[in-house]
């Protein structure tokens, strides 16, 4: 039986790019995304089900946009999945700017904070979900660690404001969890969460 590829819906060039190092044969579907750049949080919504929601509410858009392409395969699964920083209940999204990377730099100075990855998996009807949960702390940064790494231009389109696998990585003292799952992808629960769908997958030994 041949490798059975599957859909990302997802536009971020990590979460391809981890797909691929685990083998998983899949295409990138560009399913249009709501205006702004991060999912509105419902009232009293705690951090958990928010994220868990978020993945679930691209998951439906994905497989509600697929629909209306028959072009696409139909009984392919799609896997999609969204990366929320927080602090307690207090949520650090995408930079709006790079004043607004700065903020959310200074917050996360010098203390520890979680990254949750939840996903979700529709294949034949049925959907399946799993998250990571990372503990991340950071160095005491100083204004000119802030005001170059935002010159950089890698906080923009990062959950945080940062990013673990380039120059960020450099602030972060001690990480418990996933260090993938901060990345936006973590490659343990994927695999797993294809094998709990009896999806047949690339082995890995």
């Amino acid at each position: 039986m041949p490798f059975q590829p599957i859909y990302l819906a997802s536009a971020s060039p990590r979460r391809h790019d981890l797909l691929n190092s685990i083998q998983i044969t899949h295409e990138v579907l560009n399913v249009p995304s709501p205006p702004g750049e991060d999912e509105p949080r419902l009232e009293q919504e705690a951090v958990l089900d928010y994220v868990r929601r978020t993945a679930r509410d691209k998951l439906l858009r994905a497989l509600e946009w697929r629909v209306q392409n028959s072009s696409l395969d139909q009984e392919r699964a799609i896997l999609s999945a969204d990366t929320t920083v927080c602090m307690g209940e207090d949520i650090f999204g995408k930079p709006a700017d790079l004043d607004d990377a700065a903020r959310i730099l200074r917050e996360l100075s010098g203390r520890r904070h979680k990254v949750m990855t939840a996903l979700s998996l529709g294949v034949g009807g049925v959907e399946f979900e799993s998250i990571s949960i990372s503990e991340v702390s950071f160095k005491t940064l100083n204004e000119q660690e802030i005001a170059e790494y935002c010159a950089s231009g890698e906080p923009m389109g990062k959950a945080g404001a940062y990013g673990i696998q380039g120059l960020g990585g450099a602030f972060i003292s001690h990480l418990s969890g996933s260090y993938t799952g901060v990345m936006g992808l973590p490659v343990h629960e994927t695999y797993r969460l294809l094998e709990l769908a009896n999806l047949k997958i690339r082995a890995l030994g």
